[in-house]
């Protein structure tokens, strides 16, 4: 399925991220440096979107509303949940190092990523693809989207023709924009952290 030209944004470092304390579904207020990333997404985006109307999706997470209010100011931003990221239900909120301590297999795992889908009551991988997918499929032209670090690669792997699980492949970032059309995928900016 062909998929309209994609402008993917995470946002900008929070309070939370700096700490390694998981988020999913709850929020956390973005630093100085994560509203210096916004403002270099806008940087980028200023010089990169088309002159025709582009649409401009956000999570409903404040964290990524901030982030797109400061990327985008001049657009109109529509909120939808299909762009929240993970929900990992137990996990939400606990500190990287306790759920590393409490749960050895994730320590030695060797994805970074897919052993969040593995959360008690949380989201599992073919629950986000799908409706990663319903969002995708939505879209009638140009989008910024502006969401979640496992939300953007799943995002990413969907419009690429790649298996969710190949999430960990695809470049992570704040601060940048991914650019998705006609199934290619390039990263403007510098990456200012690697998940």
């Amino acid at each position: 399925m062909a998929f309209p030209p994609l402008y993917i944004l995470r946002h900008g470092e929070t309070e939370w991220n700096r700490a390694e304390r998981l988020q999913g579904h709850l929020d956390s207020p973005l630093t100085q440096r994560g509203r210096s990333q916004a403002r270099e997404q806008r940087e980028i985006l200023s010089e990169l979107l088309p002159a025709a109307d582009v649409t401009v999706m956000s999570s409903p997470s404040p964290r990524a509303l901030r982030t797109a209010e400061i990327a985008l100011p001049e657009h109109p931003i529509t909120q939808d949940s299909r762009l929240l990221e993970i929900d990992l239900g137990d996990w939400a909120g606990r500190f990287l190092s306790e759920i590393r301590a409490d749960y050895p297999e994730i320590a030695a795992a060797t994805d970074p990523h897919l052993w969040k889908f593995t959360a008690p009551r949380g989201e599992r991988l073919a629950q986000m693809a799908a409706r990663c997918q319903s969002l995708l499929a939505s879209l009638q032209g140009p989008t910024v989207l502006v969401t979640h670090g496992i939300t953007s690669r799943v995002l990413r792997c969907l419009a690429l023709g790649l298996p969710p699980e190949d999430l960990s492949t695809l470049p992570g970032g704040q601060g940048v924009v991914h650019v998705v059309e006609q199934g290619t995928a390039r990263l403007l900016g510098a990456a200012s952290d690697a998940d």
